[in-house]
């Protein structure tokens, strides 16, 4: 096992494309750290330089101490597990599992000893003599790990190993993934665009956007204390309601004027952000997650924390009821939410500024809202993000600036095609 240190690391192609800029990431023994971000963002990139599959044009990458810019990858001691299983049709899943300690030349008995352990570990010994054909999707990927584990590597890297499995198995696989390597304590670094893999995965999530790192921190601070505009906008599902807003009031008596409705902010809340009280009287985006609404009248709600809006959409989804309404308040269009829109597919959207923006609210079960009802909302105002219009960061830090939690470094950094 090996801490794994990326100190300034960039990567510029011949033509000019800068892929990854200045990441800088301290992975600890035995951690299992996630990348994450939309498609392009320098994720694989980043991850393939750590292999040696990629050449570093900037900083230095080391594993284990050692700095291994200029180490062949087949010398750095670190198994990757691709996408793609990769195995050998004519070979059986033994073959296939010790076909790299095969060409390392060791001892026979040492490589069906590693095999078997492997095997076990995977829940693959009743099919050591079959071939890859006659495996499922899950069991071949379980044979790709496989092949990385005997070979007893300082650091695991892989890159988006589940994203040909289907959504029940791929449940499945990440639960075995979270066992093994806690089980063998190996060091990972693991590629996704799923963000829901990145948060149930890692014991530290880093999330990039464009070649940049934008945060990287434990799964639940990612999603309390997002750095900025676009981590707020990527880590959740749904995602986060984001719309402009203008905080009114006094300091003991803050209130959040939300296009024509006023909610009750508290001053509990100036207290944990006090940097928010240099935005009073003035415009400010506003973060709502779709949990920190309710049915208004399935609870005791106050007047002061009320929005009232009419259902366009109920998504009714068992567990909870996912209900769409619309407020009059400006949609937010920064350079952040073009590429939050872009990754999902809503890139017109993400470019237009309108007066009406579609706020999603998770119900519980026992709501009776229906499309074209009219809905009363309650808001945990405790629970509302703030951030900064010109820059996207979150406003948190003292009351002569905004500052968002530290987003690079130790505690903080896919290439431009992924």
């Amino acid at each position: 096992m090996a801490e794994v240190v990326l100190a300034g690391v960039g990567k510029v192609y011949p033509d000019g494309t800068r892929a990854v800029d200045d990441l800088s990431l301290n992975i600890a023994d035995g951690e299992f750290l996630v990348l994450v971000g939309p498609s392009g963002c320098g994720k694989t990139t980043a991850l393939r330089m750590v292999a040696g599959l990629e050449a570093i044009s900037e900083g230095t990458v080391s594993v284990g101490g050692r700095v291994v810019n200029r180490v062949p990858s087949r010398d750095r001691d670190v198994a990757m597990v691709f996408q793609s299983y990769a195995l050998y049709p004519h070979l059986s899943v033994r073959q296939n599992i010790g076909f790299g300690l095969t060409l390392r030349k060791v001892p026979k008995a040492e490589i069906r000893k590693r095999v078997e352990e492997a095997a076990r570990t995977l829940g693959l010994e009743d099919y050591l003599d079959r071939r890859p054909r006659n495996l499922s999707g899950g069991q071949r990927q379980r044979v790709a790990m496989g092949r990385a584990i005997v070979r007893e590597p300082r650091a695991f890297l892989m890159d988006e190993p589940l994203s040909n499995l289907d959504a029940k198995l791929r449940v499945q696989m990440r639960a075995e993934i979270a066992r093994i390597q806690r089980d063998l304590g190996v060091t990972t670094i693991y590629v996704t665009h799923d963000q829901t893999e990145a948060m149930t995965l890692g014991d530290r999530v880093a999330v990039m956007k464009k070649g940049e790192l934008q945060q990287v921190a434990p799964p639940q601070e990612l999603y309390d204390r997002p750095a900025n505009l676009f981590v707020a906008g990527f880590i959740g599902s749904p995602a986060m309601n984001l719309l402009r807003g203008e905080l009114t009031g006094t300091e003991t008596d803050p209130r959040l004027r939300i296009g024509g409705q006023e909610l009750r902010v508290g001053p509990e809340v100036l207290e944990r952000r006090p940097a928010l009280r240099e935005h009073i009287g003035r415009s400010l985006v506003v973060g709502i997650r779709p949990e920190d609404m309710e049915d208004a009248r399935l609870s005791e709600a106050t007047e002061g924390n009320r929005l009232t809006s009419t259902a366009e959409l109920v998504e009714a989804m068992g567990s909870d009821v996912l209900v769409h309404f619309g407020l009059e308040a400006s949609t937010v269009v920064t350079e952040d939410t073009k590429e939050l829109a872009r990754d999902a597919g809503t890139d017109v959207l993400g470019t237009l500024e309108t007066p009406h923006t579609v706020v999603v609210a998770r119900f519980s079960p026992r709501t009776q809202v229906q499309v074209g009802d009219s809905v009363e909302v309650r808001v945990d105002t405790t629970r509302l993000h703030f951030f900064d219009p010109e820059t996207g960061a979150s406003i948190w830090g003292d009351a002569s600036a905004a500052e968002a939690p530290v987003p690079a470094g130790e505690e903080a950094g896919d290439e431009a095609g992924d």
